[in-house]
């Protein structure tokens, strides 16, 4: 008997403008002497998530992605997160589990591969997230039971937020010891914060 096979995706958003960080965020030097994007693009798929890249107009040429990953373009990246939420849904066909994650949220391969054992092994979950000393992290991942929730977000229901209120008592948290699982690279300052801890 052949044995079922599995789908697991990541949409990693890197469509905005980086107007806080004040330079393109997907092209900052990371882990591994490679750029933000591409070290989260690789540690996604060593953890066998197929990684969907949701760029913008205006920076899709300014940094390079591994072979195998797909990359999506926002062309109304302005109007806001949730529009390349919907634009990178269009690109995953169906799926067991979804993670969601921003570019400048660059997490370890193990990290992906913990939240998806824990999610595989409560497939009943709608929703697993990490957490540290009491704070949800990221990514979060979803089940295909959650897929029309995320597919009717809109920046006047709170987006992706919306989705986590609906379901939040059915969060299933998983316990890291890391700090990784809340790094927010958003800012020169938190950027380099994490560069003086040694993140990279």
């Amino acid at each position: 008997m052949p044995q079922p096979t599995f789908s697991y995706f990541a949409l990693v958003l890197a469509a905005g403008a980086s107007s806080r960080m004040g330079t393109c965020k997907a092209s900052l030097p990371w882990r591994n002497g490679k750029s933000l994007l591409s070290y989260q693009v690789e540690q996604l798929s060593l953890a066998k998530i197929v990684p969907i890249v949701v760029m913008g107009l205006h920076n899709f040429k300014q940094t390079q992605v591994p072979q195998g990953t797909i990359v999506a373009i926002n062309h109304h990246a302005s109007a806001g997160k949730v529009s390349s939420i919907l634009t990178g849904l269009k690109h995953v066909p169906q799926f067991d589990c979804l993670f969601i994650s921003a570019v400048d949220q660059p997490r370890s391969s193990w990290i992906y591969q913990r939240l998806l054992q824990a999610h595989l092994s409560s497939p009943s979950v709608p929703i697993t997230a990490p957490l540290y000393q009491g704070k949800l992290g990221h990514p979060l991942l979803f089940s295909a039971s959650v897929r029309s929730h995320l597919e009717n977000i809109s920046e006047a229901n709170l987006g992706l937020r919306q989705v986590v209120q609906t379901f939040y008592s059915q969060i299933q948290r998983v316990n890291f010891d890391t700090p990784e699982v809340l790094l927010d690279l958003n800012t020169p300052q938190a950027y380099q914060a994490a560069l003086r801890l040694g993140c990279t």
